[in-house]
C-alpha cells in the first residue's frame, strides 16, 4: 500500500458538517454588512434602511387616498374633509403617485444596497476558498471536491438570499404589519387589530412549525444531491479508467441509484410544500373574510363609509400578498441558514498546519537539509517513520529508495510540511520547519511529482504557474531548458494551446517536461523529485532524466526513486525499510556491501535485461 493510500485509509480529522444556529449564522454575516473602517458601506446600509422605511410609510398611507377617492365618488362627506377637497380625480392622481413613490423608494433601496451585498458575497466566497486551501492534505484526502464545491455554492447563494430577503422582505413586512395593526386599532376599533394580529400569529406559527419539518426533508434532499454530484464528478474525472474496465453501465447505474434517492427526497419535499401552501391559504383567507364581514356590518349599520370598507379590504390585500410571500421567504431563509451553516462550519474547520505567531521567513543560504530523529505516523497507532536521521549537504543529491510503504513519499510530504512531524525535527540551514512561514518554505522547494497535473488552460499558463511575474522570454527559456520548447512551437497554437483537463491532451513525457519547465521557472534552491520518471517509458525516462540532472546542478536535491538506474550518480543513497534507514552510502559502496540495495539492483538489472531481450 502506498503512503498516500495509507494516509487515506487512516482515520483523519473528521470533516465538519456542523451547522451553526440561525442566530449564530446571522451574527456571523453581520460584520460583512457593517465592516470596521469602511464608512461607504455603512452609509449605503443606512441610506438603504431609510429608503425602506419611507417606502413602507408611503405604502401604508396609500389606502387612505383610495378610501377618500371612493367616498368622494359616493358623495359621503364623513371624515377626512381635507382630503375630500382634492376631488375624486385629484385623489386618484395622488393615489397613483403614492403607489409610484412606494415602488421608487423600494427600487432606490435595492440600487443602494446591491453593492454592499455583492461585496459581502465576494468576500465570503474568497474567505471560504482561501480557507479550503489552508486546510491540510489530510483533510483534502478525506473530502470529495464535488461535495466541497456544492457547500461553497449553496452557502454563498444562501448569504445572497439572506441579505436580500431578511433585510428587504421580512423587515418591511414587520414594519407594515405593525403599522396596519395600529391603524386598525385607532381608525376602526381594537377588534379589527385583534383579528389581524391573531390571524398573523396563527399563520406565522403554522408556517414555522411546518417549515421546521420541511427543513429535515430538504436537508436529506441536499445530502442526496451532493452525493449524486460527487459520483458524477468522480466518474467524469476518471473517464479513462471507466473506459478501461468497460464500466459505463456500472457508473450509470451507480449515478442513477443516487439520483433515485434524490428523487424520493425531492418528492417528499414537494408534497410537504403543497401541504404548507394549502394551510397558509386557509388561515389567511379566514382572517380576511372575518375582517371584511366586520367592515360590511359597519357599513350596513352606518358606522363606516363605503370608503372605509374599501380601505379595510385594501389593507388586508396589502398584507395578504407579502404574508403569502412570507411562507416562501421563511422557507428559503431557513434553508439558506442551513446552507450557510454548512459553509461556516467549513470555515470553522481548523487548519492542521499553521504558522507560529511572528514566524520569520525561511532563509536558504546553502540548502543543507537535516532530518533529526524524525518520527511520523498518519495514525498514532501505526507509525510510518521511526527515527530517520540523515543530512543532505548543500548542493548535493540524496536518493531515497525502498519497498512500497517504507515511507519514501512521506519524507517528501514532511519536507514540504503537508504534515507535522510527531517526533524529532526537520531543518533547512539549521532552521526548524515549524518555526518558519509555510509560504517561504514552499517558495524554497520545487517539486516534480510522479504524475504532473496541469490546469485546464494553455501551455503558457501552466509553465508560468511556476512564477506569476515571469516574462514570455523567461517562460520560453525554462521550456528550452526542459527540452519542450520545440514541441510547443510545433503545436497549432504554440504556447496558447489548451492542454485539457489535468493535461490529458499531452503525453506523460510532455506533461512531465511542462512540470520541469514550471519548476525551473520557479528557480528554487531545493528540489524534491518524487519518483518523477517512474510512470514513463524507458526512452522517455532517459531523455527527461538528463533534464532533471541539469535542473539539479547547484541545488540541493532529494530524489525519491523507483528505478535505481536513475539515481546511480547521487552523492548519497539511503535505503528505507519499515520507516528506518537500513543502508546508506554511494552507489558503488552499496553494491560492494552486497546488502538490500545490491539485491534490488541485481533484480532490476535482470528485469531490464529480460525486457530488452
Amino acid at each position: 500500500m502506498s503512503d498516500m493510500a495509507k494516509s487515506a485509509a487512516k482515520p483523519a480529522a473528521k470533516p465538519t458538517r456542523a451547522e451553526h444556529g440561525a442566530l449564530q449564522t446571522i451574527i456571523r454575516v453581520a460584520p460583512y454588512l457593517w465592516p470596521e473602517g469602511q464608512g461607504w458601506v455603512k452609509r449605503r446600509v443606512v441610506l438603504a434602511l431609510l429608503a425602506l422605511v419611507v417606502a413602507r410609510l408611503v405604502s401604508v398611507a396609500t389606502p387612505f387616498l383610495y378610501k377618500a377617492a371612493v367616498d368622494s365618488l359616493a358623495g359621503d362627506q364623513r371624515g377626512d374633509g381635507w382630503l375630500l377637497a382634492f376631488g375624486a380625480v385629484g385623489l386618484t392622481v395622488a393615489y397613483g403617485l403614492a403607489r409610484l413613490g412606494a415602488t421608487a423608494f423600494s427600487e432606490l433601496r435595492d440600487a443602494v444596497f446591491v453593492r454592499v451585498g455583492q461585496r459581502a458575497l465576494r468576500q465570503l466566497a474568497l474567505e471560504t476558498f482561501t480557507h479550503i486551501h489552508r486546510l491540510s492534505l489530510r483533510y483534502h484526502i478525506t473530502r470529495k471536491t464535488g461535495g466541497l464545491s456544492r457547500i461553497i455554492e449553496r452557502g454563498v447563494k444562501g448569504v445572497d438570499f439572506l441579505l436580500r430577503f431578511l433585510l428587504f422582505s421580512i423587515g418591511p413586512l414587520v414594519i407594515e404589519l405593525t403599522l396596519v395593526a395600529i391603524i386598525f386599532a385607532v381608525v376602526f376599533d381594537i377588534w379589527y387589530a385583534l383579528v389581524v394580529v391573531v390571524t398573523i400569529a396563527i399563520y406565522v406559527a403554522f408556517t414555522f412549525k411546518v417549515t421546521e419539518w420541511r427543513v429535515q426533508l430538504r436537508r436529506e434532499m441536499n445530502n442526496q444531491d451532493t452525493d449524486a454530484n460527487q459520483k458524477a464528478i468522480d466518474s467524469l474525472l476518471n473517464y479513462e479508467t471507466v473506459k478501461y474496465f468497460d464500466a459505463d453501465r456500472r457508473e450509470a447505474a451507480r449515478y442513477d441509484g443516487a439520483m433515485a434517492r434524490y428523487e424520493t427526497a425531492a418528492i417528499k419535499t414537494g408534497q410537504s410544500l403543497s401541504f404548507l401552501n394549502a394551510g397558509q391559504a386557509f388561515i389567511i383567507t379566514t382572517g380576511l373574510v372575518i375582517v371584511m364581514i366586520m367592515a360590511a356590518v359597519g357599513v350596513q349599520s352606518g358606522k363606516l363609509s363605503v370608503g372605509d370598507f374599501v380601505m379595510v379590504n385594501a389593507y388586508m390585500i396589502q398584507i395578504t400578498m407579502p404574508l403569502n410571500f412570507l411562507g416562501t421567504v421563511y422557507r428559503e431563509i431557513r434553508q439558506a441558514l442551513v446552507d450557510m451553516g454548512e459553509m461556516f462550519g467549513l470555515l470553522a474547520q481548523p487548519a492542521e498546519i499553521t504558522d507560529k505567531p511572528g514566524a520569520p521567513d525561511l532563509r536558504v543560504k546553502g540548502g543543507t537539509i537535516e532530518f533529526d530523529a524524525v518520527h511520523f505516523g498518519y495514525d498514532a497507532a501505526r507509525p510510518i517513520l521511526k527515527g530517520v536521521n540523515v543530512t543532505v549537504p548543500a548542493g548535493q543529491t540524496l536518493a531515497i529508495v525502498g519497498p512500497s510503504g517504507s515511507g519514501k513519499s512521506t519524507i517528501g510530504r514532511l519536507l514540504f510540511r503537508f504534515y507535522e512531524v510527531t517526533g524529532g525535527a526537520i531543518r533547512i540551514d539549521g532552521q526548524d520547519l515549524r518555526d518558519v512561514t509555510q509560504a517561504s518554505l514552499h517558495a524554497s522547494i520545487g517539486v516534480v511529482p510522479q504524475d504532473t497535473v496541469l490546469f485546464n488552460d494553455t501551455v503558457l499558463y501552466n509553465i508560468a504557474y511556476g512564477r506569476a511575474d515571469a516574462t514570455q522570454a523567461e517562460i520560453e527559456a525554462a521550456a528550452k531548458a526542459a527540452k519542450i520548447h520545440d514541441f510547443i512551437m510545433s503545436l497549432p497554437e504554440g504556447y496558447l494551446t489548451k492542454v485539457g483537463e489535468r493535461g490529458l491532451k499531452l503525453s506523460g513525457g510532455e506533461k512531465q517536461r511542462v512540470g520541469i519547465a514550471r519548476t525551473l521557472l520557479k528557480n528554487p534552491p531545493i528540489l524534491l523529485l518524487d519518483e518523477a520518471t517512474s510512470a514513463l517509458d524507458t526512452q522517455t525516462e532517459r531523455d527527461i532524466q538528463e533534464s532533471l540532472r541539469q535542473m539539479g546542478r547547484g541545488r540541493t536535491v532529494i530524489t525519491i526513486a523507483h528505478r535505481l538506474s536513475t539515481i546511480a550518480d547521487a552523492d548519497r543513497i539511503i535505503v528505507l525499510e519499515d520507516g528506518r534507514i537500513v543502508e546508506s552510502g554511494t552507489h558503488e559502496m552499496l553494491l560492494a556491501h552486497h546488502g538490500r540495495y545490491a539485491a534490488m539492483w541485481a533484480r532490476q538489472s535482470a528485469e531490464e535485461a529480460e525486457d530488452a531481450a
